[in-house]
Parts: structure tokens; sequence; C-alpha cells
């Protein structure tokens, strides 16, 4: 589960964007502008198949597509629950036409790499997270 202080860390954000908007004296706000609010969890279910497909490989051990997958994740944007250095490892989620790594990620923490404790989605290289839950 997220901590309560990522949660309200998520909830100050889009207030102080809100906040920001109105301060700006902007009368008409068009839906792009406004950050979009997303749920603090995503079921594996809910993942693109490509992400389903690395969430199995990390509790599988492998085999991993990208010499980078299962490094440590430093977790230098300080969104995730912070943690000892180690805790975190990062794996690549494909995107389709994507000739790089592109920006999609899931990034797990636990000491037991194939029984993560929690496993965390991005489809925006790092710059917001949502827990995957898995409702088996």
């Amino acid at each position: 589960m997220l901590s309560r202080s990522f949660v309200r860390m998520r909830q100050i954000s889009g207030a102080c964007a809100l906040f920001g908007l109105l301060m700006t004296g902007t009368t008409q706000v068009q839906a792009k502008t406004m950050p979009e609010v997303l749920s603090p969890t995503v079921a594996v279910q809910q993942l693109p198949r490509e992400g389903q497909e690395t969430y199995l490989a990390i509790h599988q051990g492998g085999p991993f597509s990208y010499e980078k997958d299962g490094v440590v994740f430093g977790n230098r944007e300080r969104i995730l629950p912070k943690q000892v250095r180690g805790y975190y490892h990062e794996y690549t989620v494909k995107t389709p036409g994507e000739r790089t790594r592109g920006a999609r990620r899931i990034v797990c923490g636990g000491w037991e790499v194939k029984q993560p404790q929690n496993c965390f989605y991005s489809d925006d290289h790092y710059a917001s997270f949502r827990e995957i839950v898995d409702k088996k």
C-alpha cells in the first residue's frame, strides 16, 4: 500500500496546481491543462499487455529483454516511499513501435527479487507511479 504521506503529497500537488490557476486569473480551463488525476493503484489486469508480461517475468525471475532490467532503482525522484538503496529494482515494459526502452517501467521493492513486497507502474518515465495490486 502507498504510504499516507505519499497519497497526501499527491493531493497537495493537485491542490497547488489548481490554486496556481485560480491566482493567475484564468477563468476558462481547458481539460489538457489540468493535471491528470490517477488512482494511486492499478490492478495487474489493467496494465497494458506488455506490463502484465513484465510483471509475470519479474515473479518468475526472467527472462528479461533489456540489459538494464533488474538493476537497482535509486528513487532519485523521491516519489516512491523512502527505502535504503538496493531495495528497489526497475524493469522495462516494452512499448510497441518504440525502438528504445521507451518510458514505461515497473519498479519493485523488496529483498527477494522474485517475491517483491510491492511493485509500481510508471508510463511516463518515473514522473508518476501507481502501486500494482494483484487481485488473485
